[in-house]
């Protein structure tokens, strides 16, 4: 029965096809296959959601190879809401794609860029929905390299691409370094390299000097990847510089699938009673979070460019997102998956309201944006509602992540966190106000005579406007989701 093997098709089926797009000879024939591909995991995804709801953890063994001796691809409520959150993306960021990629990339390169699209996208399902660490080094690597391509392919619109992809190889390498070394020690400690089995073996170790630096290594080399701050710098230039569909989609699932990973090592292979566990939330995820929340958000006031300034908005997101696993309760771990989930949705969209506006002016800076409410009207209304989301203004799915992450703190007796909370959304306020000004209410330049952008851009951006306003009013399946997959990571799921 094939609902059997939806754990291995979900994989599978972006695998096989990124090879076969080479061989398309035009760029529209590869988007197809692309398009055809994401859609089909998109249904798998929602698949396996609603089996993981109505039945609790799947697990698929490859081969037939029992468990721990074989692969195990093992899906719960953690991951599956983050498959359908990175095949979602896809599915709408495809559409968009075919028009941008088509601007902004060499014809000849069509065909290459939706191959390594497909690899990425790829690497990001099965970093997510196995259950071997060393399949997840495997997975991850894979999206890993085909990203730093699909961020050098931006050089035809500015060459500074090149350098950051050259700068976000050598970082992700040595973050990916750091995470196969935990991983290799682990293996050295415990003879197995299945999450299930290491969640089993690592309590009967006990306090282990090797343990605590295999904790350390996978920590700071996902760290990397996620782009915690102060390890954030490769991003920033690899969001301006890249292509506007590749910014999209990177914004929207590659800092989301390491968060991922560094949740299913920190809470399920250590877990809550791994001595070193407590000490490092306490000391060292919790401050760099705040120092995030206000840091990445002030620099961001003072950017000039508008993709840089959203990639800076970006890493303070991923402090709301470490505070959250950092007070390892189920509300904590609650408002860290919903916010996983919702930023995607709100960067996703601001994201693709910026690529509209470089498609029509080559760049997306303060001077491009003057009077744009009047020259591109829908573009700069979902920009608007995007930042509201950001912001966190109510019925946005902004504040609904940031009221369970209010609550969280309250809940941990920290008052004072839940008011940092509340003080660095008003940053955002007031780099999100930098841009409505100049777009509303200074006049557009005279020589200006781009229209409004394409349908094929605007319907993907509104429909992920659309989802940051319905997942705001109705967040009845998201919060739902997301509290059973914090009871899946800290162990109290029924």
């Amino acid at each position: 029965m094939i609902a059997t093997h939806l754990p291995i098709l979900q994989v599978v089926v972006p695998l096989i096809a990124a090879p076969l797009s080479v061989f398309c000879r035009r760029g529209t024939v590869a988007w197809a296959l692309s398009f055809i591909v994401s859609i089909v995991a998109l249904v798998i995804s929602i698949a396996l959601l609603v089996q993981v709801l109505d039945q609790g953890v799947l697990s698929y063994e490859l081969g037939n190879w029992a468990a721990p001796w074989g692969i195990e691809y093992r899906v719960d409520a953690a991951n599956a809401i983050v498959l359908l959150l990175i095949s979602g993306i896809s599915t709408v960021v495809l559409p968009y794609a075919r028009t941008s990629i088509a601007h902004e990339v060499e014809a000849n390169n069509q065909t290459l860029f939706y191959t390594c699209y497909l690899l990425c996208f790829t690497g990001l399902l099965g970093m997510v929905i196995t259950g071997d660490a060393f399949n997840a080094f495997v997975f991850l690597e894979v999206s890993s390299l085909s990203t730093y391509v699909l961020v050098a392919m931006g050089a035809k619109r500015d060459r500074r691409a090149l350098t950051a992809a050259y700068t976000y190889l050598v970082m992700g390498t040595l973050g990916a370094t750091f995470f196969v070394i935990g991983v290799g020690l682990l293996y050295m400690m415990t003879g197995t390299l299945n999450i299930a089995d290491l969640a089993q073996k690592i309590p009967e170790i006990g306090a282990n000097r090797t343990l605590v630096v295999a904790f350390a290594f996978i920590v700071t080399g996902l760290g990397l990847k996620l782009a915690l701050f102060p390890m954030h710098l490769w991003l920033p230039n690899a969001y301006a510089f890249a292509p506007s569909a590749v910014t999209v989609f990177l914004a929207a699932t590659a800092t989301k699938a390491a968060l991922y990973l560094l949740l299913r090592f920190m809470f399920t292979v250590f877990g809550t009673g791994f001595p070193t566990f407590g000490p490092a939330l306490t000391y060292m995820l919790l401050p760099l979070a705040v120092i995030a929340m206000f840091a990445a958000s002030t620099v961001a006031i003072f950017q000039v460019d508008i993709k840089r300034m959203l990639a800076y908005s970006s890493v303070a997101q991923v402090g709301y997102m470490v505070l959250g696993l950092s007070f390892a309760t189920v509300t904590g771990l609650t408002s860290t998956v919903l916010h996983l989930f919702n930023h995607a949705l709100m960067k996703g969209a601001l994201f693709m309201a910026l690529g509209a506006v470089v498609m029509r002016f080559g760049d997306a800076t303060m001077d491009t944006m003057r009077g744009l409410g009047r020259t591109m009207p829908w573009t700069m209304a979902a920009f608007v509602t995007g930042g509201l989301s950001l912001i966190g203004m109510p019925l946005t799915v902004g504040f609904i992540s940031k009221w369970y992450l209010v609550v969280a703190a309250l809940e941990s007796d920290l008052w004072l966190i839940a008011v940092l909370v509340l003080a660095s959304s008003l940053l955002a306020v007031i780099y999100i106000w930098r841009v409505v000004e100049v777009a509303y209410l200074e006049d557009p330049p005279v020589e200006v005579t781009a229209g409004e952008a394409p349908l094929t851009l605007l319907i993907p951006t509104w429909v992920l406007i659309g989802a940051n306003i319905y997942f705001g009013i109705d967040a009845s399946l998201t919060t739902r989701v997301a509290e059973e997959a914090a009871r899946v990571l800290l162990g109290t799921a029924s």
